[in-house]
């Protein structure tokens, strides 16, 4: 197998088991993570993981911060649960991990190239201007919007305006009507006209519902549809729990075109500046 082969193929499961946090980042469970570079036991994987959060804290970073210590129970079998750690890791601890894993592993050597590039990807994005973030998160709702359509459809939705109007009002507590009518917005508006943050509770939504639909292999107009309102009602309470402003309440931004149009003629006007110079 070539090496473009075996880098492409990592670099889609790590997209594949990535996950979005209520907060919007972008987050990574050891569990799925450590079998994908090469450790396929638990007690050998926690021994890098360990080697990693120190690392960490020798580069005086809040290990608290990219390692988060999880407890789940799994299904053994016989209707019987147990109780099994986990870490939570941002990108930054996934790097880590990369780092100081076995580099004779040809996985490891793959993912440090991976999450040493998405690492910087980030640094970037943090740079960026708040419309720049608004367009980027816009983009990302759209892209894992389509995907979950594609995976409602397999799940056997039919009724795709029920199915989507479940998901807001469980993160709204309304149906998108009044959504639209409340912020006094045209139909059809409301992801357009949503700030950063109301995009990314809605990413949130809309990822996390994917997720639990394909994992508990959820079937049926009904069952998706309160899958949905259920994972929207779920992120709401989050928001509350941490004392954020519900989306229902925060202002509407400008429509998403005029950004895009902004973007686009300020490209234009770079073009024609350098054009010139070498004219």
């Amino acid at each position: 197998m070539s090496k473009e082969i075996v880098i492409n193929s990592l670099n889609k499961d790590f997209e594949n088991i990535k996950k979005i946090d209520s907060e919007g980042v972008e987050y990574w469970e050891a569990r799925e993570l450590m079998p994908l570079l090469g450790y396929k036991k638990w007690e050998k994987a926690e021994d890098v993981i360990g080697r990693a959060a120190r690392a960490c804290v020798n580069s005086g970073q809040a290990v608290d911060n990219h390692f988060h210590r999880m407890v789940k129970m799994v299904d053994i079998g016989s209707n019987t649960v147990r109780e099994i750690r986990d870490w939570k890791l941002d990108r930054y601890a996934c790097y880590l991990i990369a780092q100081n894993g076995d580099p004779n592993k040809q996985e490891i050597a793959m993912a440090q190239t991976y999450f040493a590039i998405q690492t910087r990807r980030q640094e970037i994005f943090e740079q960026l201007s708040e419309a720049d973030k608004r367009l980027f998160i816009r983009g990302q709702v759209s892209e894992h919007n389509k995907k979950l359509f594609k995976t409602a459809k397999s799940a056997g939705v039919t009724s795709f305006g029920s199915f989507n109007d479940a998901g807001y009002k469980g993160l709204y507590g309304m149906p998108l009507l009044d959504i639209e009518s409340k912020k006094d917005i045209k139909k059809g508006e409301l992801l357009d006209r949503a700030g950063a943050t109301e995009l990314a509770a809605n990413l949130f939504r809309i990822t996390q519902t994917d997720e639990k639909i394909k994992k508990n292999n959820i079937k049926g107009n009904y069952n998706a549809t309160q899958t949905h309102f259920m994972v929207g009602g779920k992120v709401r309470q989050t928001i509350k729990d941490i004392g954020g402003t519900l989306p229902e309440d925060l202002p509407t931004e400008r429509h998403i075109k005029e950004l895009k149009n902004e973007k686009k003629k300020a490209l234009r006007n770079v073009k024609i500046k350098n054009k010139k110079r070498r004219a």
